[in-house]
């Protein structure tokens, strides 16, 4: 069976080759902006269009070596959920990809060696605060929380922004808990 890694590099691999217009988020993110943690998937934003999906995304996921089943995707893009996992070929792990249409915020970086995109530090909070405030049984916000309070903590973002951004979603009271809870700590320990 194949590492986690082994998809990450193929999926990475395929999309840049391809010049697939792509960010990765999720816990992958999460990672790069705040503390490594253990995911069983690979989560990305791809821009998607008409005329790319054919021509460039779905021969680059085949390429990728996921299974690919374009009826999933042209439910999803009719339902407006906009969201497909796809399950890898050769290993347990999956790649959930999440289409856009509107112009992507992303940083530049690496991954395992590979030059890849991630989703702005500021855009992975504010997703993840409407995934904490959209979650029940609560206790299952946990590694979202987490995400949060480690993306605030080690990377620098513009917290104003993601303020009246969060005040907007309705995710204002979420925000400012954890980051009472950040100063809370950082008084405890600092």
């Amino acid at each position: 069976m194949e590492a986690f890694e082994g998809v990450v590099k193929r999926t990475v691999n395929a999309l840049n080759g391809a010049k697939v217009e792509y960010l990765l988020t999720g816990a992958l993110a999460a990672s790069h902006y705040g503390l490594p943690r253990t995911t069983a998937d690979v989560d990305i934003i791809v821009k998607v269009s008409a005329k790319n999906l054919h021509s460039r995304l779905l021969p680059a996921l085949k390429l990728a070596g996921l299974k690919v089943e374009e009826e999933k995707i042209k439910v999803a893009l009719r339902s407006g959920y906009n969201v497909v996992s796809f399950e890898d070929s050769i290993s347990p792990f999956t790649v959930d990809v999440i289409f856009f249409r509107k112009t992507l915020r992303k940083r530049p970086g690496s991954i395992l060696g590979l030059p890849t995109f991630y989703q702005t530090p500021e855009d992975l909070i504010l997703a993840k605060l409407r995934m904490v405030k959209a979650t029940v049984p609560k206790d299952r916000t946990l590694k979202d929380v987490d995400d949060i309070k480690t993306v605030l903590r080690f990377s620098e973002v513009d917290v104003e922004a993601v303020k009246r951004e969060a005040l907007k979603n309705s995710t204002l009271p979420i925000l400012e808990k954890i980051i009472g809870e950040l100063d809370s700590l950082d008084k405890q320990y600092f």
